[in-house]
């Protein structure tokens, strides 16, 4: 058996809430069970600290004065260059084979250069619709204009994001992406092959076993786990309450779990609903199986975590037909697909037939036990094998 590569990680968050930081903290926990060569360099303590584990070792460094919010919790820092010479020196120390990047963050970037210097393999990962993103968040600039412009404004803008993410990827050998449709793309954008690396759930902390709720508590409770941003079409879920009222149905509320920057508008649009905040652990199990159906509105997720752990804890999903969330649902069995104008009515429908409720909340459960996180990182570490053998392609 040929000995396992040395891996050099550069992921653009970790202890965060989000995607890439909840896929890299599974990645890690995957590779102590296998003890893997494994070097992980991410942002973390104020002052840089290096960890030993068996075969793995971790590098954190701060993000320092000139970094500038991404989101509530993530940053870019202008000045990461700083730790350009402790990253080098802990890179040859370790003598990885290959390096692996998340994006174009601070650290993907030095990652990136740190990969060329060295002529060693890069491959990438595509977690975030960049370019899906931009043109979401562009809205206040496309509100000003006239309204027969902002749309091809919008895509010129989406336009332009993938070309610049596509020119950065191509850097790598070879991409991974969480769905098909992605992979695809991204093959045609950059002319690198691109392998599946899909996420997958803890069943154990993820489960119905949690529920907890009061039997005198009748409502139907409609959930949501995420970022609260306008990429996330968290502004449908006020247009689903007012929908279903006007249908006379009013025994529901909303329990939304999370941040961000649509919070405010959300508790003023939405008074019968719960807003703990950002949950983690047991408290977030209760929150998914308290929840009796799972409604995720966004058409920008390239996967969607936080519905296959509603899955697990036996909660039917409501998705649109955009991006990765579709691939996780299957339709009429473990929850629906449905168009943004539909998400209430397909709430009624499911109300209005509790034998195929009760079917679906068992199925949801069942395909949740299918998905394991070790076949998802086995199957990385069989992509990462491919990508030794491929010819170098950075000039190309």
């Amino acid at each position: 058996m040929p000995s396992p590569p040395r891996v050099a990680y550069f992921p653009d968050s970790f202890h965060e809430i989000n995607g890439v930081a909840h896929t890299s903290r599974e990645f890690e926990a995957f590779i102590r069970r296998r003890n893997l060569p494994f070097l992980c360099i991410r942002a973390g303590h104020r002052v840089p600290r290096l960890v030993t584990e068996g075969n793995l070792i971790t590098l954190e460094l701060s993000r320092g004065p000139l970094s500038f919010g991404l989101e509530k919790d993530l940053s870019f820092d202008l000045g990461f260059f700083r730790h350009m010479p402790v990253i080098a020196r802990t890179l040859r120390g370790f003598r990885p084979d290959l390096i692996h990047i998340t994006g174009p963050s601070d650290f993907g970037m030095i990652g990136a250069l740190l990969a060329n210097h060295y002529q060693l393999p890069l491959v990438a990962s595509w977690h975030t619709n960049v370019h899906e993103y931009a043109a979401k968040r562009s809205q206040w600039f496309l509100k000003r204009l006239p309204e027969k412009t902002a749309p091809p404004a919008a895509r010129q803008i989406e336009g332009v994001s993938l070309y610049a993410s596509a020119r950065f990827y191509s850097l790598a050998r070879l991409l991974f992406a969480p769905n098909i449709d992605l992979c695809q793309l991204l093959e045609r954008a950059t002319g690198r092959p691109c392998k599946l690396m899909q996420r997958g759930v803890d069943t154990e902390l993820f489960s119905p076993r949690h529920r907890d709720r009061p039997e005198t508590d009748n409502d139907f409770v409609l959930g949501f786990v995420g970022r609260l941003s306008v990429e996330k079409n968290v502004a449908l879920l006020v247009r689903i309450r007012e929908q279903l009222l006007e249908a006379g149905f009013s025994n529901f509320r909303f329990l939304i779990v999370g941040h961000g920057v649509e919070e405010p508008w959300l508790r003023e649009h939405l008074p019968n609903a719960e807003f703990p905040g950002v949950l983690r652990g047991h408290s977030l199990s209760r929150a998914y199986a308290n929840m009796d159906i799972f409604v995720f509105p966004s058409h920008t997720d390239t996967f969607g975590n936080v519905v296959l752990e509603a899955l697990s804890s036996g909660v039917p999903a409501i998705v649109t037909p955009d991006g990765g969330p579709r691939y996780i649902v299957k339709a009429g069995q473990t929850g629906f697909i449905a168009e943004d104008e539909d998400f209430a009515n397909t709430i009624l429908d499911i109300l209005r037939n509790q034998q195929l409720y009760g079917a679906m909340r068992r199925a949801a459960r069942s395909e949740a036990l299918t998905a394991s996180w070790d076949s998802v990182f086995e199957s990385v570490y069989d992509a990462y094998s491919l990508a030794l053998r491929l010819p170098e392609m950075a000039n190309r």
